[in-house]
């Protein structure tokens, strides 16, 4: 209801559901009042098929019963919870609320299983098969989504098992990584370039750099452009973890490959982000989380899971 910069909708639609319910209440007076002629033989006179005749009886004492009780329910439900307009009900319940509550008594429940891990380092957890075996569903259950089961990533999603990291492979930068997520940003250096055939050549070289396919004029050319990137990929394009500026030496490509896509990215930028996780999780989730993932490429647990 905040969205609405009046409080017309909220009074429409109390006054609306209110109407409702007034009209089941007339509905049912009515069918009680009302009386309809019935002819000799107890039916009102329509016949059907010739045989088919509609008969005059009252209303069963059970449905009005449980047409009442719907009534009362209704008024009942729209007093404790929220349902008329900006009303928050007599209970204050939200659905925001009922998620936290939930949560709490989730994560109590679950405080026992976790106390045995809370003051291990991450190298020691990755080689905790019980702690793995947590971390493992903790894993399938959240960064899948965007990483792959495998963790070996997509398109514009890092594989978590090659070593190649863009802010650092050391237990503290996994940890900082989940905690407060990351968000990388390359600028448009379209006009810092040139021309066209200036970004054309500047892709080459950076081809040139992974020992991949390319046109080693261009490259020549392209390389005394490449001052532009090396301020955070370094003047020999292995890039800065400090920055999360990529390797461009390693031939592993995160977001695409070939120059058409290199004369894009340095065309118009790209932007990545990887969302915190310190919300989701307490502090001893994310560290088994950051020990299965560095587990991939230093030998614990989780790589021989994978296996």
């Amino acid at each position: 209801m905040s969205d609405f910069i009046s409080d017309f909708w909220s009074h429409y639609i109390t006054f609306m559901v209110f109407l409702g319910i007034a009209g089941l209440v007339w509905l049912l007076v009515f069918a009680g009042f009302k009386k309809v002629k019935s002819a000799d033989d107890g039916s009102t006179g329509h016949v059907w098929d010739e045989d088919l005749r509609e008969l005059n009886n009252p209303l069963p004492m059970w449905w009005v019963g449980l047409f009442v009780i719907t009534i009362v329910f209704a008024l009942g439900y729209l007093y404790y919870y929220p349902g008329l307009g900006t009303y928050k009900g007599s209970s204050q319940w939200t659905s925001v609320g009922e998620y936290q509550k939930d949560k709490a008594k989730a994560l109590a429940e679950a405080a026992p299983a976790y106390a045995a891990f809370q003051n291990k380092s991450v190298e020691e957890l990755a080689k905790d098969p019980a702690a793995m075996e947590i971390a493992a569903r903790l894993f399938g259950n959240n960064c899948a989504l965007c990483h792959g089961a495998d963790a070996r990533g997509s398109k514009g999603f890092p594989n978590l098992t090659d070593a190649d990291w863009l802010h650092g492979g050391k237990a503290e930068n996994i940890v900082e990584s989940i905690t407060n997520g990351r968000i990388g940003v390359m600028p448009s250096f379209a006009e810092a370039v040139g021309t066209p055939e200036d970004a054309r050549n500047l892709a080459n070289y950076v081809l040139s750099l992974s020992d991949s396919p390319h046109d080693s004029v261009r490259a020549q050319l392209g390389k005394g452009k490449f001052v532009v990137c090396a301020a955070c990929h370094g003047a020999d394009g292995k890039g800065n973890p400090l920055m999360g500026a990529p390797n461009l030496t390693d031939n592993i490509w995160l977001h695409g490959y070939g120059e058409d896509f290199i004369i894009g990215m340095i065309n118009h930028g790209k932007t990545n982000q990887m969302p915190e996780q310190k919300g989701r999780y307490d502090a001893t989730q994310i560290k088994m989380l950051a020990a299965y993932v560095w587990g991939f490429s230093n030998g614990g647990v989780s790589a021989e899971q994978m296996k």
